[in-house]
Formats: structure tokens, sequence, C-alpha cells
């Protein structure tokens, strides 16, 4: 049975130093942690606010109104955010998604977006810049995002049925207006690639048993053929505040054949080195993908970890370093970059240090825990929030 743990300690207000190391760490673009893993991916959390209250990620008798948000001093500026993000180019990153709470709360994001934007990368390629969200504004903001140089968009969307959308929102939106809202995103021209194929704009759906389940065929019905990719994510153990359980995990091969009931599908290569979405293609009469019918794809966090190839980094709306979804501390970078003495070489080298130890892979040593700390034990109490460092 799953129980709401509410911490008694703030994770936010834990933090590792992130230190200058005696030997420079060169910004080469071949930075790889403890297991081999390159740094490709940095997920910013610009907001630790969302305007929603799914109960997966911030319930609301935690996320209430005397909850203490960090106030706006604490958090990043868009220029530190930049700067910082300059520093993970040269060492890597190609790709940046931002990310909240809910991002579009965060004023004027479209400056940050353009700035973003403008980084150049040593190679001369453009960033892969995208942005996740609930898609309650975005159709209100979706035009000036892509003006900006936003490239793609990520919007969650737990169900069709206004019921169950509303009841999983728990702050009674309707799904007609996130449906509005990725209506204006594909409009707008958001996940367009170089030839103008939609490719880029998806759909992600958190599947939670006895709540959302009957959602998976309407979701598949619904966007098939739309050039929307529909991804379902199985329910994650992040976080201390979403009472967590096994039960209510609804493994994604039970969800690939919920949709094979009515649309037979064949599975497909991965997009790229690191992709977390297993792909999996629409087939036509003859069984064999047909890409106008498009695909869907399943992120297995929890049954199939993908630990091995994550290279993905997060920084925190107020600008700590974290190096996995279910990290239980941060490493304070604003601290060392507010310093009077701070340079970008040193800001390089201690992230070069920090991911030259890296060693996390809490999904794929999850079946080996013992059951309490897989779920709402004492482990689990030390993790940081979703809400806080993004998805």
């Amino acid at each position: 049975m799953s129980e709401r743990v509410i911490p008694l300690v703030d994770q936010r207000l834990l933090a590792l130093a992130a230190t200058v190391p005696l030997q420079p760490i060169a910004t080469d673009g071949l930075l790889s942690d403890s297991l081999g893993r390159p740094l490709h991916d940095l997920r910013i959390s610009v907001t630790d606010r969302c305007n929603f209250r799914c109960n997966y990620c911030m319930p609301k008798e935690v996320f209430n109104k005397d909850y203490a948000y960090l106030p706006h001093s604490e958090l990043l500026n868009f220029e530190e955010i930049t700067r910082l993000a300059k520093v993970f180019v040269a060492h890597g990153v190609r790709k940046i998604r931002l990310t909240g709470g809910e991002p579009l709360l965060r004023k004027n994001l479209e400056i940050l977006v353009d700035q973003l934007a403008n980084i150049p990368t040593p190679d001369g390629a453009p960033l892969d810049l995208t942005l996740t969200t609930n898609g309650s504004l975005l159709a209100r903001k979706a035009k000036s995002l892509k003006d900006a140089g936003l490239n793609r968009v990520t919007v969650s969307l737990d169900g069709l049925d206004d019921a169950v959308f509303r009841a999983m929102n728990d702050v009674d939106f309707p799904v007609s207006d996130v449906l509005d809202g990725i209506a204006a995103a594909k409009d707008a021209g958001l996940g367009l690639d170089a030839n103008g194929q939609l490719t880029g704009l998806k759909v992600n759906m958190v599947v939670k048993r006895r709540t959302n389940v009957d959602q998976i065929l309407p979701m598949a019905r619904h966007f098939r053929g739309s050039g929307i990719t529909l991804r379902f994510i199985e329910y994650m153990d992040v976080g201390a505040t979403n009472g967590w359980c096994m039960d209510d995990v609804l493994p994604s091969a039970d969800v690939i054949q919920h949709i094979q009931q009515e649309f037979p599908l064949v599975p497909l290569e991965a997009s790229a080195s690191g992709e977390t979405a297993q792909r999996w293609g629409y087939t036509n009469a003859a069984g064999v993908f047909d890409p106008a019918l498009g695909e869907v794809g399943v992120i297995s966090s929890v049954t199939q970890a993908f630990c091995r190839d994550c290279n993905r980094a997060r920084l925190s709306t107020e600008g700590k370093l974290y190096l996995c979804l279910f990290a239980t501390q941060g490493y304070d970078l604003r601290s060392l970059m507010r310093g009077a003495d701070a340079t970008d070489a040193d800001l390089a080298s201690a992230i070069g240090h920090i991911w030259h130890k890296r060693d996390d892979r809490y999904s794929e040593l999850r079946a080996s825990m013992p059951a309490d700390s897989a779920s709402n034990g004492s482990s689990t109490a030390r993790r940081v929030e979703m809400s806080y460092i993004g998805g």
C-alpha cells in the first residue's frame, strides 16, 4: 500500500560544494564519467512552481498554499543560465531541454530561449533546444517560443477523457486547453525538421495502474497518423512525496500489448545513442512500418533500466547540478559562479571534475534494493522532487 511521505528535511537546502580541481580539465567535448558515459544532454529547470498538482509529481497534500517555494532572489537569472550552458556545450552538450515545474510560468522565458539558441557549438552545428510543458499556457506561447529559437516541444498529457485528466492534474484543468496548446505548437512549426517534416513534437503520458490505463487506446487512436509521437512513461519512484509503489506500475510491455489489440506495431531502431524511449512503429496492411501512421515510444525506467546509456545532467533552478533523476544531492554551481574570481575555465574544470566521478545507476540497482528503500523508506525520503529538477 502506498503512503504519502512528507520529508522533514528540505532536500533543496542540501548541496555538495562544486570545487575547482588543481589540474584543469579541458573543454574538448570528450568528457565522460566513471562508466564511460559522455555528457550530451542538459536539462535546465527554470522554476520549481507548477499550476498543476498531478499526484505522481506535486501532490496537493504537500504542495499546498503553505509550501515554501524558492524565492526569486535564489533563482539563476537568464544570463547565469546562459553562462553555464555555454560551459556545458563546450564539454559536449548538444541538446538542452528547459523544464520546471512548469517552465512557461517563468516570466519572459522567450528571452532565455533566444540566448540559448545563439550559443555557438565547437563544430558549428545548432543546438537542439527543446522544452517540456504541461501545455496549459502553450496556446498563447507557442509562436513566440518558436520565433525565439525553440526547436521542439514535449507536452505532458495523461489522458483524453476530461474527467480522468481533471482528476490527474487535480486542479480541474480541461483537456481541451492542452489539445489547443498542442495544435498551436504544430501550427507554429515546433518540431519541424530541416525537411519540413513534423518529427519533433511529442506527447508524454505517465501510465498509472488503476488510474488511466483505460486512456492508452484512446490516446493511441487520437495521435496515430498525426505526425505527433506519443510516448508512454512508467510511473516512477521519483522524489519522496508521490506515494509510489510497484503495484501502481504498468510495465511498458503491457502498454504495447494494449495498443496491439487494435493497431499492429513493429519495433524500430533507436533514433540516437542514449535515447530513453524504445520506439514502435504502426504497420500497414502488409505488416510493414508506415511512417505516415507514425510511431509510439515507451520509457521503461522501472522495468527496463537504461542507466548504462544515460548521458544527461540536470541543472536546478537555483544552480545545483544533479547527475541523476533519483539523486539525493546536487553540486552547488551557483556559489562557485557568483564567487568574485570564478572564471569560465574554473566552471568548466569544476563541472568536468564532477562528471568524471559520476557513477549513478539507480534504476539498474533498484531491483536488488530492499523493498522499503525502493518505495517509501528512508532512501526515498532523501531523493529530490522531480518538480524541482525537472523530468
